[in-house]
């Protein structure tokens, strides 16, 4: 009982701190501006954390974004002129899906590219280990082996 109760309070604790990103002063007073403001920010990265979204980052740099994507959204720029205009000011790295192009084809097809190396490598390997194993031994040689290591009967 006691460990569902620890899992569980870990879970509440995780889901607290992504909640706790976007301050009561930060919100917009309009609910469907506050909605594309949180869907947007949700498809830019921190550039301090990386790994988080501008949503879920409680960094400095991602509240100043946050701020400057509802000041846009405010001044009635569409969703794509918001991320446009963001893009325009950090680079194509503070989105955290970057758009399919030839500039970033390697971060599309480069894990595929790695598994299917490390694919052919081991297979490779495999084919040369199963190569190099000697053929059994007839009991004559058995028998002379084991005299010399001493394991005769």
């Amino acid at each position: 009982m006691t460990m569902r109760a620890l899992i569980l309070s870990l879970m509440f604790l995780f889901v607290a701190g992504a909640a706790l990103a976007v301050e009561p002063s930060e919100q917009l007073k309009d609910p469907i501006l506050e909605g594309r403001a949180r869907e947007i920010s949700k498809e830019l990265r921190c550039l301090v954390c990386q790994n988080q979204s501008i949503d879920d980052s409680n960094a400095d740099l991602a509240r100043d974004l946050r701020r400057i994507v509802r000041e846009r959204l405010v001044a009635g720029d569409s969703d794509e002129e918001v991320v446009d205009y963001i893009v325009a000011r950090y680079g194509q790295f503070v989105l955290l899906r970057p758009p399919f192009e030839p500039a970033t084809w390697l971060l599309w097809f480069g894990p595929l590219v790695v598994l299917l190396a490390g694919a052919g490598i081991a297979i490779l390997v495999f084919r040369r280990g199963r190569a190099g194993v000697a053929p059994a031994l007839d009991p004559q040689e058995q028998a002379r082996i084991d005299r010399l290591l001493g394991r005769t009967e």
